[in-house]
């Protein structure tokens, strides 16, 4: 799939490297295609890193996508540089007047505070509120997962007795629905957080369908009934040394953390992790922006989904439960 991005992106030669088919903005002004307008809110300490991941989950399907980069204005970015920032990202208040086919909301370093603690929480409920309204689905990831359902059906999260850290089993549910097609039955993803959403609060929402679940790490997988909200505890988006990067930053900041689970062979740090998880991430992007994105919305756009589109996704998902 080719990615429409910024002509001096730095990521852009990692992904030509990797045989990633990328369109620079001058070359698809001269193309008479609708892309999909795909916003990232990176809320994510290393900027570039997360980039490169997300591009990457995105590029396995013939769509072209058009990306925008936003950032909070209610937070200083200590990890990358201004220059960076001010060349490829754009505040809400810049993007609020446009509307997106989807938007991705990252993970944040935040998860010890309460929501309300984070300096820029008053900021993202303005954007949450705004994506009923001027994006198609949005996708949201860890920490943001939890922001998302915490403001949109109340569920608080908690505080785990240690860092789920490490790549864990899980196992799919309803099959039938479009998110999880070609899934494995059991799949390993990568978790890197200190709280969870607990599991029982997640069922006992009438209008949430879980997808995905481990006996160890919780859920892992969940939308609203609609497809216009997915819910990723995860990170499947996390390259091959992510993990190895984190549990050496940290062994070297002296804070408590053991080996990831499941990630090195022999749980030996020298040895080269094992990368497990990468088909069923480009498959979870693959199945959220064919299914839940491009065949859902409207062309020319200007308004959310109609009553009647609406009302088929849900009758799909509930007869997928059933």
């Amino acid at each position: 799939m080719p990615i429409k991005i910024q002509n001096d992106l730095p990521v852009k030669e990692i992904l030509e490297k990797e045989n990633i088919f990328v369109v620079e903005e001058d070359r698809a002004l001269h193309q008479d295609i609708r892309s999909l307008q795909i916003c990232i809110l990176n809320l994510m300490p290393l900027k570039e890193d997360t980039e490169l991941q997300l591009l990457r989950a995105m590029s396995n399907t013939p769509l072209q996508i058009d990306v925008s980069f936003m950032r909070v204005s209610s937070h200083i970015s200590q990890n990358t540089s201004p220059n960076h920032l001010n060349r490829f990202y754009n505040t809400f208040d810049e993007l609020k007047d446009k509307t997106f086919d989807g938007l991705i909301i990252t993970g944040a370093p935040v998860e010890q505070m309460e929501f309300e603690e984070v300096d820029y929480w008053d900021e993202l409920c303005r954007i949450f509120e705004w994506s009923k309204t001027n994006v198609t689905s949005t996708f949201h990831i860890c920490w943001g997962a939890q922001a998302g359902l915490y403001y949109k059906y109340g569920i608080q999260k908690k505080a785990l007795p240690e860092k789920l850290f490490g790549i864990f089993r899980h196992k799919v549910k309803y099959r039938k629905v479009p998110l999880v097609r070609g899934f494995d039955d059991i799949f390993y993803m990568p978790h890197s957080r200190h709280t969870e959403t607990p599991a029982d609060k997640i069922h006992e929402c009438e209008d949430l369908i879980v997808l995905a679940e481990s006996d160890k790490a919780g859920v892992f997988l969940c939308m609203s009934k609609d497809g216009k909200d997915i819910f990723v505890m995860g990170h499947a988006e996390y390259d091959r040394y992510t993990l190895a990067n984190e549990y050496n930053r940290d062994i070297e900041k002296g804070l408590p953390i053991h080996v990831p689970e499941n990630y090195y062979p022999n749980d030996d740090s020298d040895n080269k992790p094992v990368l497990q998880w990468r088909a069923h991430c480009n498959i979870m992007y693959t199945n959220w922006i064919n299914y839940y994105v491009y065949q859902n919305t409207p062309y020319m756009w200007g308004q959310i989904l109609d009553d009647e589109r609406r009302s088929k996704a849900t009758s799909v998902l509930t007869e997928a439960k059933k």
